[in-house]
């Protein structure tokens, strides 16, 4: 019986500490949590894969994919605990009008400091917007549940998508894709609206839902007359901006200063061991790199849908 009480006792004493050290941990560093890191196991997923969001207003869904081979599996999906507005694109600053489109997220959109918990910004008004003179600041993804304009969910589903968004961009990729819609853009559901206002508006949205599902590949993406132009992307570069092979350590350093990541763990193939493991051997590869000249832009090479893909 002294024997339990002593054993239970230094227990207490290796495990308190370790407990205080992870909850100690600032919320934008806080690693996946062992129930997400399960699910990614059993759909076969790498911790540190390209990620590509979706998200319907109708529904209050936002859907995380994560690519698995040579294409894009469904995660997980968050329900939405709040937006603001109606069905229909945001149109000018102050209309409290969640946007509606197509939009690419790179590491300086993350907010790890975020009064909301933490949020990333859509990156509204894109070249689409723009070129109906669409205005809008700060347009975001964030926790809390409130919303004057934006995507709110619970500060615990937040930390998990920022985690999962994170984590693809100290593994390499350069930005990642979220389409934003008025609802699941079926046939039946856009026929329902063929009276609205947005009606041909949303016809273009229903080219980027449709060859998504139907390649599983993230579109790419441009504006040309005012208008969407979507194309699947090439088959040697499925991720729109994932990373140039020689220039590996140079982007994912950039993105490491963005987020607030002094060290960067390492994301290897799916079969490796879990990321927990893998912290143990954790370098600090912004060191080395973090003075280098990371300005250079990401090109889009081939396909109509170029012309504009340097503004999103």
């Amino acid at each position: 019986m002294q024997i339990a009480l002593i054993w239970r006792f230094l227990s207490l004493l290796v495990f308190l500490p370790l407990l205080g050290c992870y909850q100690g941990i600032p919320k934008h560093l806080k690693p996946l949590s062992e129930e997400a890191k399960l699910l990614l196991s059993q759909k076969k997923m790498a911790l540190g894969s390209p990620v590509f969001m979706r998200i319907f207003k109708q529904e209050a869904e936002l859907e995380v994919w994560v690519k698995r081979g040579s294409e894009f599996a469904l995660f997980k999906t968050y329900k939405i605990c709040n937006w603001s507005g109606k069905l229909g694109p945001k149109l000018k600053e102050g209309d409290r009008q969640a946007p509606e489109g197509f939009y690419l997220v790179k590491p300086g959109q993350m907010n790890p400091f975020s009064k909301y918990h933490l949020s990333f910004n859509l990156g509204f008004p894109n070249a689409y917007d723009v070129s109906y003179k669409r205005t809008g600041t700060f347009l975001m993804v964030h926790g809390g549940c409130s919303s004057a304009g934006c995507y709110a969910l619970t500060n615990k589903n937040i930390e998990e998508i920022y985690s999962l968004a994170r984590d693809a961009f100290l593994g390499g990729q350069r930005a990642f894709h979220v389409q934003a819609f008025p609802f699941r853009m079926t046939e039946a559901n856009l026929a329902r609206y063929k009276d609205n206002e947005w009606y041909s508006f949303w016809q273009e949205l229903k080219v980027g839902y449709d060859l998504f599902n139907a390649t599983r590949r993230p579109p790419q993406v441009g504006v040309k007359n005012r208008q969407y132009v979507v194309e699947t992307a090439p088959e040697k570069d499925i991720d729109l901006f994932a990373r140039p092979k020689k220039s590996d350590r140079r982007a994912i350093a950039l993105a490491a200063r963005h987020l607030k990541v002094e060290k960067v763990p390492l994301f290897r193939s799916p079969k490796t061991t879990p990321f927990d493991q893998l912290a143990k051997k954790i370098v600090s590869q912004a060191d080395a790199s973090a003075t280098a000249d990371t300005s250079r832009t990401v090109r889009v090479e081939g396909g109509k849908a170029n012309v504009a893909a340097g503004n999103f």
